[in-house]
Formats: C-alpha cells, sequence, structure tokens
C-alpha cells in the first residue's frame, strides 16, 4: 500500500482548492520580476502563507520557468517548526499530496540517504511541519514533471546537510532550502537585520548565519558550505516582509528570495 502524506497546512497557509490554489501560483508568478540568465541550481524561498511570503517565493520560483524541462528532481531541505531533534529527518512516505495532485518521492534517493552521518527516519517531523509544504504547489505549478526528496532539518550539522546535497547532485537536481528570515522585530529593525543577513549569504558566510537571523539557518548554512565548494555565485532576487506585504509594520518577518547558479 502507498503511504501518501496528506497536506496540513492547506486552506491555512494557502488555498484549499484546486481551482483556487492554481490560480494563486499562477497570478503570483504572472507578477514577479525575473532576473539573469543562469541555470538555478539551488533557491531560498520563503515559507509563510502566500498573503505574506507568496509574492517573494515566486521571485524565486519564476526563475525556473526557462529551464523547466530539465529538472526532474527536487530536494527540499525545511526546518522543524514542531518536533524539536538533531540531524536531518527523512520520511517514509511514497507520495507527497497537495490539492494540486500527487508528487512521487523518490525513495531510492531517501533510503540512499538514510545511511548517511546525522540522518534518520522521523515521520513525526513532517506531520505537522508547513515549511516544506508550501513549496509544493509552487513546484507544481512550474515544473512538468518532477520526484521528490523530502527532508526536515533540526539541529543539525552543517557539514552533514552539505553532504546530503552532495550526494543528490545530478544535473536534473534542483534543491530548495525553506526559509524565512528575521522574526517579530519592527519594521526598520527588520529590514536591517534582514540586509545583513543577505550579505552574509551572498558571501557565502555559513558561519555567520544562525537561529535568530533565518528560521531555516542549519539547512542555509550546509547549502552555503556546498556552493563554496562548487564555485556557485548567488543572486539576491527579493527582499521584503510581511510589513510590505501584508501592511502591518509593527511586527514583521523577512522573507528573501536567493538563487544559487
Amino acid at each position: 500500500m502507498m503511504h501518501v502524506k496528506p497536506p496540513v497546512v492547506a486552506g491555512f497557509f494557502y488555498p484549499g482548492s484546486e481551482h483556487e490554489l492554481r490560480d494563486t501560483v499562477r497570478g503570483l508568478m504572472h507578477d514577479a520580476q525575473t532576473q539573469g540568465d543562469d541555470r538555478p541550481r539551488a533557491l531560498i524561498a520563503p515559507h509563510a502563507g502566500y498573503q505574506y511570503s507568496g509574492p517573494i517565493a515566486a521571485s524565486a520560483y519564476a526563475t525556473l520557468e526557462p529551464w523547466a524541462d530539465r529538472i526532474h528532481r527536487v530536494v527540499v531541505l525545511a526546518p522543524s517548526h514542531r518536533v524539536p531533534f538533531r540531524g536531518i529527518a527523512t520520511s517514509s512516505a511514497d507520495i507527497f499530496r497537495t490539492p494540486l495532485g500527487d508528487i512521487t518521492v523518490d525513495r531510492v534517493a531517501v533510503e540512499r540517504l538514510e545511511g548517511m552521518p546525522g540522518v534518520q527516519l522521523l515521520d513525526a517531523a513532517f506531520a505537522e511541519e508547513h515549511a516544506l509544504e508550501v513549496q509544493l504547489p509552487f513546484l507544481q505549478g512550474v515544473l512538468p514533471d518532477f520526484t521528490l526528496v523530502p527532508l526536515i532539518v533540526g539541529d543539525a550539522d552543517s557539514d552533514d546537510v552539505s553532504a546530503v546535497i552532495e550526494a543528490l547532485g545530478a544535473e536534473d537536481t534542483l534543491v530548495i532550502v525553506s526559509s524565512d528570515l528575521s522574526h517579530y522585530h519592527d519594521y526598520r529593525s527588520c529590514r536591517q537585520r534582514d540586509r545583513e543577513t543577505t550579505q552574509r549569504i551572498e558571501g557565502l558566510q555559513a558561519a555567520q548565519i544562525g537561529p535568530h537571523d533565518a528560521c531555516g539557518a542549519y539547512p542555509i548554512r550546509g547549502l552555503l558550505k556546498t556552493a563554496q565548494r562548487h564555485g556557485w555565485r548567488v543572486r539576491t532576487l527579493d527582499l521584503r516582509n510581511s510589513g510590505d506585504t501584508a501592511g502591518d509594520k509593527s511586527r514583521v518577518v523577512g522573507y528573501g528570495a536567493y538563487e544559487f547558479y
């Protein structure tokens, strides 16, 4: 019997109906500004509700459109918000489901990872987690056919995260790191802090980024180490916060979109 991971934030973080969700993703992608002509090897995209971070996430996913037919596997590394644990969690699911349909998990790749340092099967990490799920409708909206390697990253060593990314490296594979930036500062402070974090990401300064800078700090650190090793460059695609997208500027969350090429 196939093990299906159902959506848990459909109708809350994003529309719960197929028609409305498809229209929402199309609208966000249509409004996104694309930059550069380089094929992305990895992206960092935010994971809040679409009314807050959807426009910034779309700025990242819009870079995939010229290359969509060449991407057949996507590795998503998302932080854990619900379950504290050390290392990197895999899922036993065969399928991840959203209102847009089912995404097949690359079980061969997942099972290969489970033998690596710091990696463990931990379905509980996925059960109520939104940070990975909210990326999936964007991927379904832009890629015609792909398999998924879903990973939740806890308090993980950056070398272990980088090793996982390296193990999955292939010409047809894209890496997505799911992360928001600073949380619950006033608008001006948020902008300053997020500009500083962006400078560290652009400089591939893995050791300089902590959980207070980005909730996805642990997967970001691993990605930056991989980027250093391969000589990838970073392009900042979008940098805004919930005060820009949802109006309230007294207590905001920062969002950035970054392309590695």
